[in-house]
């Protein structure tokens, strides 16, 4: 069922007419190519994976089998666009882009369109507020819960004070690594740290200067929103320079294995945010083995398989089909269209039980998805890097963020963007 889009497209073409396929469509805006491959790969592998796992276990959802298909953005804003503008026609049940800039291009098109897209943490953050965004969604966690979840957890390790403290943004010079900017700047006035910020060009393989700086300038903690090449070169210039790597905490799109691995020894004590469980023991591993990878029908390579990129594509497949479930019985029918989705986004629930029945046993958090809350509950973790056993260790629960700084900065983001592009609110 794995169908690559320009094959779809050119078939449609043969023949003079749209495809109208007796399937649900889940098509993927992937990227395998260029300098941000390394995440992007891994992630697409995931949510292929289990799509076709949902196929070959259990014949589809609800009876109706999953048509999947893959178009190549290179982590590109314009191809993202010129994927998404093919695809739409397709009756696209789910939008899922990966990136922030392609994201912000797609907010007004989808809306338009009436097609549902998911942005799991990343996108554009005030999407959380389903009052303005209607078919817009960023659960479990977004980019200013990932910033305040990391304030949080250096509170923790310094008795509740960051009083005096020198904390440095490394960040990806573009829409998603400017994301957490304004979040950190108000903590920085509630706790008292020195907030420095040190862009980095994309796609981010110089960064002799910047570290030369945090040399110089000697803070006591750097965080870093990086992606692909960025983040392995990061790491290994601060192993260069010995900063500490406990000290040294990237983003959830920072702490992957490709990230880590390049530094050897040097990437030990590195840590990351994390929006769920990591390795492979989790029961859903022992069925995706059984039915795709054992059987040949893996994506990609298969040499991703239990990496966290890879289980984080996983995740955001096993939400789209709930998702896609849910729409199913509020509808009263398996053949479900954009519109249906949507519902079903705006009413899915995944509780404990229900991941424990996945084989997904306190994988991810619990939460409800509301008209009002498009965002999730704005839980997170904090992994750490073991180099010598070359694993991930989580060294926390799960941390709330500060919604008492966040929540405003959502309103006053999102009303703004609604009364520039005159939409009323819903939810009433």
């Amino acid at each position: 069922m794995k169908i690559r889009f320009a094959a779809l497209v050119a078939a449609a073409i043969a023949v003079g007419t749209p495809v109208l396929a007796q399937d649900l469509h889940f098509p993927s805006l992937s990227y395998r190519t260029g300098p941000f491959a390394a995440g992007g790969i891994p992630f697409a592998d995931g949510y292929s994976d289990y799509l076709t796992l949902i196929n070959e276990r259990d014949g589809g959802i609800g009876g109706v089998k999953i048509r999947q298909t893959e178009c190549e953005t290179a982590y590109n804003t314009e191809k993202g666009v010129e994927c998404y503008e093919a695809i739409k026609g397709q009756n696209p049940l789910i939008i899922q882009p990966l990136s922030t800039g392609i994201t912000y291009q797609l907010i007004p098109k989808v809306t338009a369109d009436g097609i549902p897209l998911h942005t799991m943490g990343y996108g554009r953050t005030s999407a959380k507020n389903g009052t303005v965004f209607s078919h817009v969604f960023n659960y479990p966690a977004n980019y200013w819960d990932g910033a305040s979840i990391a304030i949080k957890h250096l509170l923790d390790i310094n008795g509740g004070k960051l009083d005096g403290k020198k904390i440095t943004l490394l960040y990806h010079n573009s829409a998603y690594g400017k994301e957490p900017i304004r979040t950190l700047e108000e903590l920085a006035k509630k706790h008292g740290y020195a907030l420095t910020l040190l862009p980095v060009d994309s796609p981010g393989q110089e960064q002799k200067s910047q570290w030369l700086q945090i040399r110089r300038d000697r803070p006591d903690y750097v965080l870093m929103w990086g992606w692909g090449v960025m983040n392995a070169v990061a790491i290994q210039e601060a192993a260069n320079i010995r900063f500490p790597m406990e000290n040294f905490i990237g983003v959830w799109w920072s702490g992957s294995e490709n990230d880590v691995l390049p530094a050897g020894e040097g990437a030990h004590g590195y840590k990351s945010l994390a929006m769920h469980g990591t390795g492979m023991d989790y029961p859903v591993y022992a069925d995706m083995k059984k039915y795709v990878i054992d059987a040949g029908k893996a994506a990609g390579n298969g040499d991703q398989v239990g990496s966290v990129l890879y289980s984080r594509g996983m995740y955001a497949a096993m939400l789209a089909v709930e998702a896609a479930r849910k729409a199913q019985e509020i509808h009263k029918t398996p053949n479900i269209t954009p519109a249906m989705m949507r519902d079903g986004m705006e009413n899915l629930e995944i509780t404990e039980a229900r991941m424990a029945e996945l084989g997904l046993p306190n994988f991810g958090p619990a939460f409800k998805v509301t008209c009002e809350n498009h965002g999730g509950p704005g839980l997170g973790l904090v992994q750490q890097w073991d180099a010598k056993a070359k694993k991930w260790n989580l060294i926390t629960d799960w941390i709330q963020s500060d919604s008492e700084v966040i929540d405003p900065l959502i309103v006053a983001d999102s009303e703004a963007f609604a009364k520039e592009n005159n939409i009323a609110k819903r939810c009433n």
